[in-house]
């Protein structure tokens, strides 16, 4: 192979520097690097009554039996609240598992209600 003017030549996986910008492979004893906390605690949510609201729109409820750290929940007793036509009514789903890319909302049934938005216009 020619030089090409960098001054030495080197075969292949010869140490030095090179592409790999002469850093050494990551120590997996760093300290520095601490394991990621979820952002939500759920297990006190565990077998409780639920809320959950998707992206689109769609909302759900139901008895809480598991979850990861992606936010996928396994739901039991899942009923969904249908808003489509006019009057709203429940669909019964059963045990469901719900991916967590699509979760906006997750609150307990439980000590929450609803309330009219301060924020809105007043007429």
């Amino acid at each position: 192979m020619a030089d090409r003017g960098r001054g030495f030549s080197r075969g292949r996986g010869a140490p030095g520097p090179g592409r790999g910008g002469g850093r050494p492979p990551p120590s997996s004893s760093e300290p520095n690097k601490n394991k990621r906390e979820a952002i939500l605690d759920l297990s006190k949510y565990v077998n409780e009554r639920i809320r959950v609201k998707f992206t689109g729109g769609r909302e759900v409820t139901g008895i809480l039996k598991g979850y990861d750290q992606l936010l996928n929940l396994v739901v039991d007793e899942v009923e969904e609240v249908v808003n489509e036509p006019a009057p709203s009514h429940t669909r019964s789903l059963g045990l469901a598992v719900l991916r967590g890319p699509t979760v906006t909302l997750v609150s307990p049934v439980d000590g929450s209600e609803e309330i009219a938005n301060p924020f809105l216009a007043q007429e």
